[in-house]
C-alpha cells in the first residue's frame, strides 16, 4: 500500500498560505500540509541533515512552490529538487503571482509539473485553489527514490 502524499507548501505570504490550505481542505483533500515561509527552511527539510535528500526516501511528496521568497528564488528550489536523485520525481506545482512568459517557460524547462498564476481577485484565487485540490485528489504521486 502506498503512503499518503505529504504536501510541502513553500509560501511566504501568510494570507495566501491560509487561503491555499483552507481551499485545498474545502475540496476534500486531508493530506498533511507542511508549510514553510522561506526557502532556507524548506530546503533544510527537503534535503535533510546530510543535505542528500535521502531523508524522504520512500515518501510521496508534492511541493507547492511560490517563486518570490524572501531569502532565495523558487527557481533555485525547483532546480535543486529536480537535480536531486531522491526528490526529482516529486511533483512541483509553481503557484505564484508571476505571469511572465519567460519565467513560465524556464520553470517547465527545469521540471515543474504545473504552473499556476495566482489570480488577484480573492474569489478567483479561492476557486483556483479548490480546483487544484480536486486535481490533488486524483493524481498519482511517486514515492521518493529508494
Amino acid at each position: 500500500m502506498s503512503k499518503p502524499v505529504t504536501i510541502i507548501m513553500i509560501e511566504d505570504d501568510e494570507g495566501h498560505a491560509r487561503l491555499i490550505e483552507r481551499n485545498i481542505r474545502r475540496s476534500g483533500v486531508n493530506n498533511e500540509i507542511i508549510p514553510f515561509t522561506n526557502g532556507t527552511d524548506a530546503i533544510n527539510y527537503l534535503f535533510g541533515k546530510d543535505a542528500s535528500g535521502q531523508a524522504h526516501k520512500g515518501e510521496a511528496l508534492l511541493i507547492l512552490l511560490d517563486l518570490n521568497l524572501p531569502d532565495m528564488t523558487g527557481i533555485d528550489i525547483l532546480r535543486k529538487v529536480k537535480e536531486n536523485d531522491f526528490l526529482k520525481c516529486a511533483p512541483v506545482v509553481v503557484l505564484t503571482t508571476t505571469d511572465d512568459a519567460q519565467e513560465i517557460k524556464r520553470c517547465y524547462e527545469l521540471g515543474c509539473n504545473v504552473y499556476i498564476t495566482k489570480p488577484v481577485n480573492y474569489e478567483s484565487f479561492a476557486n483556483a485553489i479548490r480546483q487544484l485540490g480536486l486535481f490533488f485528489s486524483v493524481i498519482q504521486v511517486p514515492q521518493a527514490a529508494s
